[in-house]
């Protein structure tokens, strides 16, 4: 095996020569390696990161579960109420898997200025809304104070802000509407404390989040009346899972539906994204093969007669095709090094500085999102070495054909 492996380390020195034929071939088969790796890496980085990141914005807007009357609509406003004396709340024990559970309710409303007017959802919290969610999309002031005392902050998105030309500080009036014909609106006066942006145009656009106790007054509902639960879960892979134990533990007349339920037509969009990552795969993998194909058998060619004098030395077939492997997986582990260099010094460049931009309004967020783990970056360091070596080992398989006799003869 030594022999073997020190053999292997000449070839690769003497491809380095200028007048080899080779060199060429195989500094192609290189970079298609490393090429290949880089695109893999970013492809899969970008898609997962994009699915990860769509997924927590919608989750931060509704929970990764909702739980609500059945007469309830499907729209982001409330119809009915809810009590607050479940079982499940305000700890829902029954299920391992519930990190959190808030109450909630919406209304729609208008915001109504001296110049311009604008239909939106205020979606009233308690003290119990988790405002970890939204705190990373905070773009300036602070986020509302809801305790025991009631108050007119309010959050609103940049989106609505910049329609209505309005601050931090500012104060503006929302009107909503009485059920019923021929009644006046209630109307109520709410001050701007901080500004969020999510690239979510969906929520950007409908959304004021402040005092839950506005809509019970509105609503004429009690203190422990309210529009529905949000639940966040511990483990997003399993939401089907843990959606169904929810539903089994509430009772019969409340409804529980996950976020992928609510929101189908995104997360089957978003289901694409590993369709298009399978064939990035295969597609890399296939141009890295085909390369390294290449590579080995243009070396085979061109040391036809190395090849012949080991063999009339006594070298079986086996020990000399090892020697071609070695030099093959060598080239293979020069192009995954660049590749990985150059993937992953792309991923942070992205991730730190957001060069690239994304339409909103399109992908949902405002820059490409990245998801770095060695995990997946070593499976497929690991699924190219594994895919490329069982494929050489078919054109090292000439080599078994070529007679010592004819080989030395070779020029």
């Amino acid at each position: 095996m030594n022999l073997e492996y020190f053999i292997a380390k000449r070839l690769v020195t003497a491809k380095n020569n200028k007048s080899s034929i080779s060199a060429p071939i195989i500094n192609i088969a290189i970079s298609a390696i490393a090429i290949g790796m880089v695109m893999m890496i970013v492809s899969v980085a970008t898609g997962i990161g994009l699915q990860q990141k769509i997924r927590q914005k919608v989750a931060a807007f509704n929970g990764h579960v909702s739980i609500s009357n059945y007469d309830s609509n499907e729209s982001n406003t409330t119809i009915s109420l809810v009590s607050l004396k479940q079982d499940f709340y305000p700890n829902f024990k029954s299920v391992p898997d519930v990190k959190h559970i808030q109450a909630v309710a919406s209304k729609a409303g208008i915001i109504r200025t001296e110049t311009a007017f604008e239909g939106i959802v205020y979606k009233g919290v308690g003290v119990d809304y988790d405002w970890q969610y939204l705190k990373e999309y905070l773009v300036s002031g602070r986020l509302p104070v809801v305790n025991s005392s009631l108050n007119e902050e309010v959050l609103i998105s940049q989106f609505l802000a910049k329609r209505l030309n309005f601050k931090v500080g500012e104060s503006f009036n929302t009107f909503f509407m009485k059920e019923g014909q021929n009644k006046m609106p209630n109307s109520r006066r709410f001050k701007i404390v901080g500004i969020f942006n999510s690239g979510f145009q969906e929520f950007d656009a409908t959304f004021i989040i402040g005092d839950l106790r506005h809509l019970q007054r509105i609503n004429k509902w009690s203190k422990d009346q309210v529009g529905g639960f949000e639940i966040f879960i511990k483990d997003f892979d399993k939401i089907d899972q843990t959606g169904q134990e929810i539903y089994k533990h509430i009772g019969s007349t409340l409804n529980a539906k996950t976020i992928i339920e609510k929101y189908s037509y995104i997360f089957e969009w978003l289901k694409l994204f590993d369709f298009n990552i399978i064939v990035i795969l295969v597609v890399m993998i296939l141009v890295a093969t085909i390369n390294m194909v290449v590579a080995l058998l243009v070396l085979i060619l061109e040391r036809t007669q190395m090849i012949g004098i080991l063999k009339a030395l006594g070298a079986g077939n086996w020990s000399v095709r090892k020697i071609f492997l070695y030099n093959a997986t060598y080239l293979i582990f020069r192009g995954l090094f660049w590749g990985n260099l150059i993937g992953i010094a792309i991923l942070l460049i992205q991730q730190y500085f957001g060069v690239v931009k994304l339409n909103p309004e399109n992908y949902y967020v405002n820059e490409a999102p990245v998801y770095i783990s060695i995990t997946y970056i070593f499976a497929l360091n690991l699924l190219t070495i594994g895919v490329c070596f069982v494929v050489l080992l078919i054109p090292s398989y000439i080599i078994t054909k070529i007679s010592p006799v004819k080989a030395i003869k070779f020029d």
